[in-house]
């Protein structure tokens, strides 16, 4: 079977090499170093997973950046390009979605448009609308940055927002892709699938941000943080996993996706979802203050990307307490070996390790790491458990 798929981020190109081990696919990526990586055997994202397959060969996967070719005998076209939230609008930015299905279904009428980018509650009923008697369906996914390929070859779930032969069919592809067994397989409306997305991130978001509110209480009142969360955690309604206290959620999914299901309440009652976007906040402002309570003349930011195996820091918790103290008029550096730029938001980016902690008389470290033992008594850190 041929498949197309659009956009070679980690959705992207996670499905792709998952699907290319048995079947013709062709990623379509408008970036042409994305495209001469993936067609070299390298990953153009940090993924342990991807990186392996890709070098090691044996996929029928070709990138590139013409789109018509690919769509023209495709019987899939996977949509997999980004969705930022806009703020302006209070929802995101479906564009790219619209254009690629409009562009597919003009090259190829037949084939069946699987959008696999998150979007509003409502939306893929309405883009039906728009192509009445096209096959267009939801697939939402759940996979982590830095382990995308992993999760999607050992999926919690395939959900795919269609009851039809396409959608039963499709979700057969990712069954027999996939290297685990008895997958659980869910097929519901489509804007059923799309509110277990942004209900399923959301949740997670409230875990991240009810055990940063019990660290910041225990902070606030000198207890031992972990002692807590050890004895919360001992009840298995609740458990001991997703629970190590940071500066606050971040990355490319939780708070946009947050902030989507608080616009799709606008009619609904509501306290819940509302207070989850606003502690993030709250968080961020606490750490600031606490870290401030030092008073330190330079403020080192070790990394700032989200997370260990990632090279993404879009929305970073980190940058929103980078931002506060800098506006209280204290000097910022960035350690961030990511970083091309030798300044990042008006800071000073130093590539030297030794010279970065030489600098700083705090080192704010969203998690530890044992590069830091020793500067131990200038970082800062509400990691716990030594793990994300």
């Amino acid at each position: 079977m041929k498949i197309a798929v659009v956009g070679a981020g980690y959705v992207g190109l996670s499905n792709a090499v998952l699907l290319a081990r048995q079947h013709d696919v062709t990623v379509i990526d408008v970036d042409a170093d994305r495209v001469d990586a993936v067609n070299a055997g390298r990953s153009p994202i940090i993924d342990r997973e991807l990186e392996d397959h890709l070098a090691r060969g044996g996929l029928s996967l070709t990138a590139t950046r013409d789109r018509r070719a690919a769509y023209a005998d495709a019987t899939y076209v996977v949509v997999a390009t980004p969705t930022n939230y806009d703020p302006d609008t209070n929802r995101f930015d479906t564009s790219s979605v619209e254009r690629v299905t409009a562009q597919a279904l003009d090259v190829n009428p037949a084939a069946t448009i699987v959008i696999k980018s998150t979007v509003p509650v409502g939306y893929t009923a309405t883009l039906r609308e728009r192509h009445p008697g096209a096959s267009i369906l939801f697939s939402p996914e759940f996979l982590r940055e830095g382990q995308a390929l992993h999760d999607n070859l050992h999926p919690s779930r395939i959900v795919v927002g269609s009851d039809t032969s396409e959608g039963h069919l499709f979700a057969k592809l990712l069954s027999e892709a996939a290297e685990e067994e008895d997958v659980p397989v869910l097929f519901t409306g489509s804007t059923e699938a799309e509110a277990i997305k942004l209900f399923a991130n959301t949740y997670l978001a409230l875990r991240v941000a009810y055990f940063n509110e019990l660290d910041t209480y225990a902070a606030h009142h000198g207890l031992d943080a972990r002692q807590v969360i050890d004895g919360v955690g001992l009840d298995p309604r609740i458990g001991t996993h997703y629970n190590n206290p940071s500066f606050g959620y971040g990355g490319y999914c939780l708070p946009k996706d947050t902030r989507q299901l608080q616009v799709n309440y606008d009619a609904v009652p509501q306290n819940l979802i509302s207070a989850i976007v606003e502690a993030n906040t709250t968080r961020k402002e606490f750490i600031a203050d606490d870290v401030l309570r030092r008073e330190p003349k330079v403020v080192g930011i070790y990394r700032l990307t989200m997370k260990a195996g990632s090279d993404n820091f879009r929305e970073s918790a980190v940058q929103g307490v980078m931002k506060r103290i800098k506006a209280r008029g204290v000097k910022v550096i960035v350690f961030e070996p990511e970083l091309e730029q030798k300044r990042f938001f008006n800071s000073k980016v130093i590539r030297d390790l030794d010279e970065f902690k030489a600098k700083a008389d705090v080192i704010i470290a969203n998690r530890r790491t044992d590069v830091l033992d020793d500067v131990a008594e200038k970082v800062y850190t509400r990691d716990i458990y030594g793990r994300d």
